[in-house]
């Protein structure tokens, strides 16, 4: 059966002086739990996870957890440059109750194929109980997973998939005549989502679905139904979400507002969208939501 899971990047709310809003991320969590898509992935990109302290990572996952458990699958990005803070935020999100991480490459510094290998291998060797999902984004780290060494990963315990943002279907296809068939393949292309399981993905990481979830669900349902006309209709209001949206944090803070959802700001040198973007953001608001 045809996978197309629909995994929400969630983002943090933060108060103007950028300190943490946790009520306010609590209340993002709730409006992500009643979209009735398949999962969140939290503590990601979409979370401003650099930007992030271990103590809020800690509280954000208790409060992911709280929030989302029981109405959908919670993936906790547990991520970071050096081993040393990975297993103290694998120790933290097993302490909260989470049984599914991702895990980014380390950044900043290049790594090798080996030292990839390694550290991933040593995350493996503390992740009993846990599903672990690896986490390529080689523009924002600089490393990158060949097919190869994603092999090579999915052959170690505890390793169960990857998520893979930036890279296009040809390269999650690459993975995917690599790995084993249970193996998951989520692509962060949120307007692929009808056409991903064509190069062996089993759906995206959408931080756009959480803000406008509607446009995904009809897209989804429809490439369920193999309603082509559907599709059509659905991949046209999911291009427009993707387009107004454009993944960024800021403009999904807009939407927010428009849906009375109270997400406040961000934290990291985002730029906010000019008035024109804003029009653009609340009119889709009001026709996709």
């Amino acid at each position: 059966m045809t996978r197309r899971d629909i995994i929400t990047a969630v983002p943090v709310a933060f108060a103007d002086d950028g300190a943490l809003d946790l009520e306010g991320s609590r209340a993002i969590l709730r409006f992500v739990a009643a979209s009735g898509n398949e999962g969140a992935f939290v503590l990601g990109t979409t979370g401003e996870f650099p930007a992030l302290s271990f103590d809020e990572r800690a509280a954000l996952t208790r409060a992911s957890v709280e929030e989302l458990g029981g109405r959908m699958r919670v993936i906790v990005h547990v991520g970071a440059p050096s081993l040393f803070e990975v297993r103290r935020l694998i120790a933290a999100t097993r302490e909260a109750g989470a049984t599914e991480v991702a895990v980014i490459t380390p950044y900043y510094l290049s790594s090798s194929e080996e030292g990839l290998y390694d550290f991933f291998r040593e995350v493996s060797a503390v992740s009993d109980g846990l599903d672990v999902y690896v986490y390529v984004f080689r523009d924002r780290t600089g490393n990158f997973v060949p097919a190869p060494l994603m092999a090579r990963l999915a052959a170690l315990p505890n390793i169960v998939g990857a998520k893979i943002s930036g890279e296009p279907l040809a390269q999650v296809a690459a993975y995917r005549a690599v790995v084993p068939e249970d193996f998951v393949l989520y692509t962060g292309s949120d307007r692929d989502l009808a056409v991903a399981s064509d190069s062996g993905a089993q759906g995206v990481v959408s931080g756009i679905s959480s803000v406008l979830p509607r446009p995904f669900r009809a897209l989804r349902d429809a490439a369920a139904g193999g309603d082509e006309a559907a599709v059509a209709r659905a991949q046209i209001d999911v291009d427009t979400a993707v387009d107004v949206i454009q993944g960024d944090m800021a403009r999904m803070k807009v939407a927010y507002a428009a849906l009375g959802v109270p997400a406040g700001g961000v934290r990291m040198a985002i730029d906010a969208p000019d008035a024109a973007a804003v029009a653009a953001i609340e009119k889709a608001v009001h026709e996709l939501s």
